[in-house]
């Protein structure tokens, strides 16, 4: 914490050290704890540059009587002499710990009530609780570490984004509802009876007109707000590292990114990241790892098989190899019982697939109950391409090629999970790259977006979207961490007359496109560069960075997972005068 010396504190508590001894200082901060030892009280002083203990002796008296009144939490400032601790008497695990404060005078600023949980690191509270005071949860050194961390990071990256010419613009809160992926929030307006704005769900169509508006370079840590079912890495509101640049192809979007963030490895985690990040194109990736998003820390590499059971006697894996499909496998380098066994085969079920085939490799032979329908030669080379020895485990899934990697994909996330295997390295990055530009929604029986609609497809693929949409390779990559899906972003559609095809496949009329994209699609006829970009979950990354499960713990006030603020009790009622000021009549709840 940088020394701003004021009228209440010369230091701040936790930068003081042996070579201020003999220094005279006033502190101010929160009394973390306190301890009578027979005629001496001691307190531990904190602000947020750490903590220092405080030594009242009877010789103060004042002090001393102010000192026996102290509470945990209480406000004190303090004029004292920093003098080292007695040997035998030192603290190792305090940064601070081989001084102590001699107090000449204490004053109380404030005190506090008693506290509704502890704000030790070990203490216990419902997150309820712990959000509804907000205000004492964010005391706590782990909480004060992690708002420390999320502005330094902030810092890097804008700092790094000036030194390569981005200008950070802010783009409208108010603005206009698109289909994005997600429910908007609403907001009505008053002075537009029955028309509402939409909290934007992320900068996608201002971001582009920038770039149309000759802007060339473009960031901002941007505020982006989806109406959608909550978990730990998602908030109704959160902050996205924004960025756009014209006349660019997806290299050079990555290479921005690896440059910011090979900054923030090197400065806030002592880590030199290997740039440039691997490629892995999304066909490949999904038929090795079974995900988009697969953790390369680990090994559990999906084999093909799909020739080996070519002509195989077993109908399942026979029918799907001459049929079209894929017959895929795992290797598991553990003793898995049958019960671990069942469990596996209820979640491939669940991802659709019919049962779970297994192999068990064992010195003596293989074991499996599919095993009297299969060929010696099968067996001998399902163990050889997966490199299985006594002790493994084999599991397959058949049928469509895709469907089969997902499963095991499933399957190698548990496992993952279950066994927790050492990663090979504790740090993971890497592209994914070259999904396809649409996918078929079944229930409303039409093509959709698989990441936004304003993805651009792959030159060479062009003459797809008339013959055969469903496979049309795009321009769309994701960057991913430790499995994580850390940023995603696309080459965008420049070229008016593409991004209405790509509309009309989706469905948009004319009329449709003109009333929810007229404002991008008319920019894109007035001379739109090519231009492309990427959006950074900053509340992930820091969530990773921090060593936190949840992504609320690296935001200061965050929502729970109904999407409510105990804090400020929102969301809440409104005066009935405000509804009748914009026109809004409420139905009455149902009994």
């Amino acid at each position: 914490m940088k020394e701003l010396p004021t009228a209440l504190r010369s230091h701040a508590a936790g930068s003081l050290s042996v070579s201020d001894a003999g220094r005279q200082v006033r502190l101010a901060g929160w009394v973390h704890s306190r301890r009578d030892h027979g005629g001496l009280y001691f307190f531990d002083l904190r602000d947020r540059s750490g903590l220092v203990q405080v030594v009242v002796r009877p010789q103060e008296a004042e002090a001393f009587a102010t000192a026996a009144g102290l509470g945990s939490e209480y406000v004190v400032s303090i004029l004292g002499r920093v003098e080292l601790r007695p040997e035998g008497l030192k603290n190792p695990k305090l940064a601070t710990g081989e001084i102590e404060v001699q107090v000449e005078r204490l004053q109380v600023l404030n005190p506090s009530k008693p506290l509704p949980f502890e704000l030790d690191e070990g203490f216990s509270a419902s997150e309820e609780t712990r959000l509804r005071y907000r205000f004492l949860d964010l005391r706590r050194a782990r909480m004060q570490r992690n708002l420390a961390l999320r502005h330094r990071v902030s810092q890097i990256v804008r700092r790094r984004l000036d030194e390569e010419g981005f200008l950070e613009i802010e783009t409208p809160i108010l603005t206009k509802a698109t289909p994005e992926g997600a429910r908007d929030f609403l907001v009505p307006s008053r002075l537009s009876p029955g028309s509402f704005y939409a909290l934007p769900q992320s900068p996608q169509i201002f971001k582009q007109i920038l770039m149309v508006s000759g802007v060339e370079r473009y960031f901002q840590l941007a505020r982006a707000f989806r109406d959608e079912d909550l978990r730990a890495d998602r908030q109704p509101e959160h902050t996205q590292v924004d960025l756009e640049m014209s006349f660019v192809e997806e290299g050079d979007v990555h290479g921005v990114v690896e440059r910011f963030l090979a900054e923030v490895f090197r400065q806030t985690m002592g880590v030199t990241l290997e740039t440039p990040f691997p490629r892995l194109e999304y066909e490949d990736c999904l038929a090795r790892y079974g995900s988009d998003k697969p953790d390369l820390r680990y090994g559990l590499e999906i084999v093909e098989l799909t020739s080996v059971f070519a002509k195989s006697r077993f109908k399942v894996f026979g029918e799907a190899a001459s049929g079209g499909g894929a017959v895929r496998a795992l290797k598991v380098s553990a003793a898995l019982s049958r019960s671990e066994l069942d469990r596996l085969a209820e979640l491939a079920k669940s991802c659709g697939a019919k049962g779970l085939a297994w192999l068990r490799v064992k010195e003596a032979g293989a074991e499996s109950p599919i095993l009297k329908f299969l060929d010696a030669a099968e067996v001998a080379e399902t163990t050889r391409r997966l490199d299985a020895k006594p002790g493994d485990c084999i599991l397959f899934a058949a049928g469509p090629a895709q469907e089969a990697s997902l499963v095991l994909g499933a399957l190698r996330k548990e496992l993952i999970a279950k066994l927790k295997p050492a990663p090979s390295r504790p740090w993971s990055l890497h592209w994914v790259v070259h999904f396809p530009l649409l996918e078929w929604e079944s229930e409303e029986k039409r093509w959709t977006f698989t990441h936004n609609p304003f993805t651009a497809p792959l030159d060479s693929e062009l003459g797809k979207l008339d013959s055969d949409p469903g496979h049309v390779a795009s321009h769309q990559y994701d960057l991913v961490l430790n499995g994580v899906e850390l940023a995603s972003g696309s080459i965008r559609n420049h070229r008016a007359q593409v991004q209405r095809k790509i509309l009309s496949l989706m469905g948009f009329s004319a009329e449709q496109q003109e009333r929810q994209f007229g404002l991008l699609l008319r920019a894109l006829e007035y001379g739109a560069p090519p231009h492309g970009g990427i959006a950074l979950g900053l509340d992930r990354l820091l969530a990773i960075l921090c060593g936190e499960d949840s992504i609320r713990e690296v935001i200061a006030f965050p929502k729970t997972q109904k999407g409510a603020d105990p804090l400020s009790e929102a969301p809440s009622p409104v005066d009935p005068k405000q509804l009748r000021e914009l026109r809004i009549k409420l139905e009455t709840p149902p009994a």
